[in-house]
């Protein structure tokens, strides 16, 4: 059930959120927050201990959307290898999408990134898991030779690294006519990490 509580820490994210999209997370204030809301800043206290804690929320609402997409192919019909194509490409896209289409978030994330805040660990944690999923189903249905899958999708998260973290993606941008290729190099990568779980380590 939703407290009155929860519900105010819901509006003081929101209204965060939508000053960080519009202002940036480090020019927005706690006191810019408070006063959209007509609260006092000692009151956004109340439900948020610092400015880091809502830089936190807000980031994590916005990993949480990607790794919520991610982990429903992961758990969708379909073949492993199909999953583990169409869950990386949608990865790709969102992360195009959300840090791109708005700069502010995407300086955010890079931070976050950057710092090692706990929502980028909780996002690399699905994430991880999510590309396990795949790899387990695939070793368990003979479409990957048996292997340890725990380390497969360490392998595979490191291997893929330059299509979801944010910096990375922006120096690829910034390459001329890089934005097309993006895809079809992460396309190409896929085809070779696949290809050698189907090989196994023999």
């Amino acid at each position: 059930m939703t407290t009155a509580a929860d519900a105010t820490r819901a509006r003081i994210a929101d209204t965060a959120e939508a000053l960080f999209r519009s202002m940036g997370y480090q020019k927005t204030a706690v006191a810019d927050i408070a006063r959209e809301l007509g609260m006092s800043p000692a009151n956004i206290y109340r439900f948020f201990p610092s400015k880091s804690a809502i830089n936190e929320a807000i980031c994590a609402r916005l990993l949480s959307n990607i790794a919520t997409r991610v982990e429903e192919i992961a758990a969708g019909p379909g073949s492993a290898e199909a999953r583990l194509r169409q869950l990386m490409q949608a990865l790709l896209a969102s992360c195009l999408d959300v840090f791109f289409t708005e700069k502010r978030m995407h300086d955010m994330v890079s931070a976050a990134m950057e710092e090692h805040w706990a929502s980028i660990t909780l996002f690399l944690d699905r994430l991880i898991a999510a590309l396990r999923r795949c790899v387990a189903d695939g070793m368990a249905s003979g479409e990957f030779a048996p292997g340890d899958a725990d380390q497969a999708a360490m392998i595979l998260k490191l291997c893929t690294l330059a299509w979801y973290h944010p910096q990375l993606i922006e120096d690829c941008l910034n390459m001329p006519g890089e934005r097309q290729d993006m895809a079809a190099g992460l396309e190409g990568a896929l085809s070779l990490l696949i290809a050698g779980l189907k090989r196994g380590s023999r």
